[in-house]
């Protein structure tokens, strides 16, 4: 089973710090970001990694290399200069990513969701073409993305109970994005609004740490935490 980690966006709410240095390469308790998955990815057991890139992507594959300093071989998928979105990016790396259900990750996240969880669910999964990690709303995103029916994603609003956020973590099936047409841009969120309308996406809730690091506010505030639980 491999996972992708997705890396190409341009962190337009974290400039200046983008402006010189991709997100996932900005530090948070002493190690880039992207590095915290990928030394999580390896500690569960994880070998095959594709990463895709675009904005100062070449900084990402000189500081990652082949992924053999994490015991990781990294396959890079790189894109053109403003990137595909979350959907067309994916779309884009499916030659990597092969026939079997994937991880998927998001490059600006920091959280402790177990990564070793992914290869039972890619066993669980059933007819669902996707399985989202969801988390509590942050205070920047109160309203949540979708709510959870058991282990079924439905749409927020209309009496479905309370909306949770969408973690940037989800294990797919390949063929969940056979509609993005190869080298477009598309966005997640049309395919996952049609996919919850099949019925066809699971999900659960993550109760443990989990920071979207979107300004760089928060990315102190991380910086801070991680450096505090370093000293505990």
């Amino acid at each position: 089973m491999k996972a992708m980690i997705l890396a190409a966006g341009r962190g337009e709410r974290l400039r200046p710090l983008t402006d010189t240095t991709p997100k996932p390469l900005l530090l948070a308790g002493g190690k880039p970001l992207i590095v915290w998955h990928l030394e999580r990815l390896a500690a569960a057991g994880w070998c095959e990694v594709v990463i895709n890139h675009a904005h100062l992507g070449e900084q990402i594959v000189a500081t990652l290399g082949d992924g053999r300093a994490f015991g990781l071989n990294i396959a890079y998928s790189p894109e053109p200069a403003g990137a595909l979105e979350t959907a067309g990016g994916i779309a884009a790396a499916l030659p990597l990513l092969g026939a079997h259900p994937f991880l998927a990750v998001n490059g600006d996240i920091w959280c402790d969701w177990d990564f070793s969880r992914a290869c039972h669910l890619a066993h669980t999964l059933g007819k669902q073409d996707a399985h989202l990690i969801m988390v509590d709303n942050p205070r920047h995103h109160p309203d949540g993305d979708f709510c959870l029916d058991g282990d079924a994603i439905i749409e927020a609003g209309d009496g479905n109970g309370s909306a949770l956020t969408y973690a940037g973590i989800a294990l797919f099936r390949p063929d969940f994005f056979s509609t993005v047409p190869v080298g477009a841009t598309m966005k997640l969120r049309p395919l996952l609004d049609d996919g919850i309308a099949r019925r066809k996406i699971s999900g659960e809730r993550h109760a443990g740490q989990w920071v979207d690091v979107g300004t760089p506010a928060r990315l102190v505030e991380l910086d801070m935490e991680l450096a505090h639980q370093g000293k505990l």
